[in-house]
């Protein structure tokens, strides 16, 4: 059964940083990543990570936002750094397994907000 469990959000001030982790289990993962949405909105590509390394970013987190994982421990974190108000959204771990790339499995969701 594969579960993700995301940590790490919480209420921070503009400017200030916050570090989102996903813990994943249940399979061996590839591709993992972080979606967010916002209220009113469709949910967006924040930023994901191959079983490599290589990255892939939404344009508007680039430069402010790290994503990196730990393959050993099946954990993917998003670093991120200079936050704006219009960071403010739930923000979602995904990730696909090795034996299904084509299906999405997702986190519960963790809160981020910004205060201006």
């Amino acid at each position: 059964q594969v579960q993700l469990v995301e940590s790490g959000g919480g209420l921070v001030q503009a400017g200030g940083s916050l570090r989102l982790s996903c813990a994943a289990s249940g399979s061996i993962f590839g591709t993992m990543g972080w979606y967010r949405q916002a209220p009113g909105k469709q949910r967006e590509l924040v930023a994901t990570i191959a079983t490599g390394g290589t990255t892939d970013y939404a344009d508007f987190v680039l430069g402010r936002f790290t994503i990196s994982r730990d393959n050993a421990k099946r954990t993917v974190y998003l670093q991120m750094n200079s936050l704006k108000p219009e960071d403010t959204a739930v923000y979602y771990c995904n990730a696909k397994t090795i034996f299904r790339k084509d299906y999405d499995y997702w986190g519960q969701g963790t809160q981020v907000t910004v205060s201006s």
